[in-house]
């Protein structure tokens, strides 16, 4: 694992997100899985098709982080992954602040970051122009960050997202490209009773 120290720049929003996001994740049964709304759900749908370990967000912009935090802490033998596009995460930044205080160590972060802010008419981000998401988490105290430009940091960024001597934050460099065609379950009872199930917790308790 390394701080990353490389140089931001809106050039190197280059990978084809389809095919980057599972490269790294691999298999997501690895994982309990929150994902954040519009194109990291549908990733996350589409290569989970919707299993009780993923819980897919819609409409709770910037919320994923925070029930990520809370579910690791909730659940510290299970290995969380939190799942964000740029947009989301920047709704909500100061949550890796309290990531970095709190320090679990089975939560780790994938931010897919295409420069966009998808969900509200695919305006360019902050991410197209200044702010790099992985020094934003080091400097909220998450030391274990990765930015991924190319497919040669797939293997590293696998590694890193199973690592358990957390927090750790993987930020995906991806195209404007859209991302897999999915049809979900925006019925919110059912998913919600499934990945309760997948957590073996009473439904009456939460």
């Amino acid at each position: 694992m390394r701080k990353d120290r490389d140089t931001h720049t809106n050039e190197d929003l280059l990978l084809d997100r389809r095919s980057a996001v599972p490269a790294l994740i691999g298999d997501p049964s690895d994982f309990l899985i929150i994902s954040g709304l519009s194109g990291a759900a549908r990733d996350i749908g589409y290569l989970t098709e919707e299993t009780p370990n993923a819980y897919l967000l819609g409409g709770a912009m910037g919320a994923a982080a925070s029930m990520g935090l809370g579910l690791a802490l909730a659940q510290p033998e299970r290995q969380v992954l939190v799942v964000s596009g740029d947009g989301e995460l920047l709704m909500n930044v100061g949550t890796l602040a309290t990531i970095g205080h709190m320090r679990p160590h089975n939560l780790t972060m994938l931010c897919i970051d295409n420069g966009r802010y998808g969900e509200t008419g695919n305006q360019k981000s902050h991410t197209h122009h200044t702010v790099d998401l992985a020094k934003v988490a080091q400097g909220s105290g998450i030391e274990a960050t990765l930015t991924v430009r190319s497919e040669t940091e797939f293997a590293q960024a696998a590694r890193l997202l199973r690592s358990r001597n957390g927090p750790s934050f993987v930020v995906l460099r991806v195209s404007d490209g859209a991302p897999a065609k999915y049809n979900r379950n925006f019925d919110a009872v059912e998913t919600k009773a499934k990945f309760r199930r997948a957590l073996h917790v009473n439904p009456k308790i939460i």
